[in-house]
């Protein structure tokens, strides 16, 4: 993966702190929610594993890099001027002060997997438009449209991510910029009118949304269900990685309570039938869905042999 090496950003000073927790970090599992798809501009890894992200912070764009020194550590360069920032905030973003004790999971698959990855976290990078808008254009299309339309917009209207970024990194667009982009842009992206207007309306709201993330998760997320075209699953998807909600559920997601019941139960469920199921865990039921997505014990029969589900997306 080449790295850039020149041009105005590259330069950039470079800020560094390593982050030791004194229990386990599963930097990879708990960072792949941040990643939309293949290609991501905003979001990068490189061969030596280092984990890249371009991100809006209220103070800037940054540039991050993390890498796992050892199970319990992170080290963490930034560049831009939202760099310390970031860093400032580093520990909050990797949930660390993350409660487990009433956390009893609900089937021996999870609890192995519980076992297992003991270092798996919540995200909790409280940066809602950067989560919300990827989760609009996620609304009931295929992941594979969807990732593919977030490329095409972020290439085209966001901007370079500041410092040595690895080729191609790219800042998502500002609110000012989602709220101005033409529809024939949209348009030209496969983003139909019913989601490139909510991405306009919430981007005309980006102030007070993103004050959310200072409330509890949960009165977070009524919040944003109170905006048109904002429903239940895209407040769990956002949830999820801006509020660090380890009990934001799915709901509505094309897949999700299929894999449950035949990974779970050995049989296909619906929706309803989901949510009581995994009542017993609550506040933790995005976590028990996490643990069996990494599991690798995931499954849905598709017309034959059931095959394990290892993409983090579902649906």
């Amino acid at each position: 993966m080449p790295i850039r090496s020149a041009g105005p950003a590259a330069g950039a000073p470079r800020a560094t702190r390593t982050l030791s927790a004194g229990a386990p970090i599963d930097l990879a599992h708990t960072l792949a929610p941040l990643r939309r798809g293949p290609g991501d501009p905003c979001h990068q890894i490189t061969p030596d594993g280092a984990h890249w992200h371009a991100s809006r912070m209220p103070t800037g764009p940054v540039t991050y890099r993390l890498v796992q020194a050892d199970p319990a550590t992170v080290t963490a360069d930034a560049w831009g001027p939202g760099a310390a920032e970031f860093l400032d905030r580093l520990d909050h973003m990797l949930c660390l002060d993350d409660q487990l004790d009433d956390f009893v999971p609900i089937h021996p698959t999870v609890a192995a997997a519980h076992q297992r990855y003991p270092g798996l976290r919540m995200l909790r990078t409280g940066l809602v438009l950067e989560a919300l808008i990827p989760a609009v254009l996620e609304q009931k299309v295929h992941t594979v449209s969807a990732h593919a339309a977030w490329r095409c917009l972020v290439h085209r209207f966001g901007s370079a991510a500041p410092g040595p970024a690895p080729e191609g990194m790219r800042v998502a667009p500002d609110a000012d910029t989602w709220r101005r982009i033409p529809s024939w842009s949209f348009h030209r992206a496969n983003v139909g009118p019913q989601r490139w207007q909510t991405i306009v309306r919430v981007a005309g709201l980006a102030d007070s949304l993103e004050r959310t993330a200072a409330l509890p998760p949960g009165e977070a997320a009524r919040r944003l269900r109170t905006i048109r075209g904002i429903g239940e699953w895209t407040a769990a998807e956002t949830a999820q990685r801006a509020f660090g909600d380890a009990d934001a559920l799915s709901v509505g997601d094309f897949h999700l309570a299929s894999v449950v019941g035949w990974t779970l139960l050995g049989r296909d469920i619906d929706d309803a039938e989901m949510v009581d199921y995994l009542e017993p865990v609550r506040p933790h039921r995005y976590r028990t869905i996490r643990l069996l997505e990494i599991s690798g014990q995931a499954r849905k029969p598709r017309f034959g042999p059931r095959t394990p589900i290892t993409d983090h997306r579902w649906h």
